[in-house]
């Protein structure tokens, strides 16, 4: 299997990256597995045109392409994010919005291979599980448009920092079971 695991937010080296290192470190054999940050694409934002409804392709010439090979390439996507302000990041929400062409939203769109299988992890730095879930469901919409049939989910709540991750490593491994 090809597994992509995506940093959903952008910071590359905190808690959010801690997890898809032991995502990575728990579903690595046997499979292909890649994983990426979503600050290492550089995303316009979405103009509102629509012109991608005729067309299926956005006039902007950036990123997004490349970054949706990633999920062409992929037969299983990890989404891993934390809750800002009780969704996604911005980086990510712009990325989902510039996805419009892939999306079954209108006719002509520009689709992916079918059989694709997604997966979410949310972290919070609070202790109350809405958040997770908020975030969650924002993914788990996105996946539906692209047609990747969402198979399964994690919250972590009380997670601010690397050093919080440590004690959810049996939790984490646990969802890795999954894939």
């Amino acid at each position: 299997m090809k597994i992509l695991i995506i940093n959903c937010s952008p910071v590359r080296d905190g808690a959010t990256a801690e997890i898809i290192n032991i995502v990575k470190e728990n579903v690595s054999a046997g499979n292909e597995v890649r994983s990426i940050c979503i600050d290492d694409y550089e995303i316009a934002l979405c103009k509102g045109c629509r012109a991608c409804h005729n067309t299926a392709r956005c006039f902007q010439n950036d990123d997004v392409t490349k970054l949706m090979e990633q999920y062409e390439w992929a037969d299983k996507i990890v989404s891993v994010s934390p809750s800002y302000w009780a969704d996604i990041p911005g980086q990510f929400k712009v990325f989902i919005d510039r996805c419009t062409p892939w999306c079954n939203t209108h006719e002509p769109y520009a689709k992916l291979s079918t059989g694709k299988k997604g997966y979410t992890i949310a972290l919070r730095t609070g202790p109350s599980m809405p958040e997770c879930e908020r975030v969650i469901s924002s993914i788990e919409h996105f996946h539906g448009h692209l047609e990747i049939e969402s198979c399964g989910k994690l919250g972590l709540c009380s997670v601010e920092n690397k050093q919080d991750v440590a004690a959810r490593v049996e939790e984490i491994k646990e969802f890795c079971a999954q894939l």
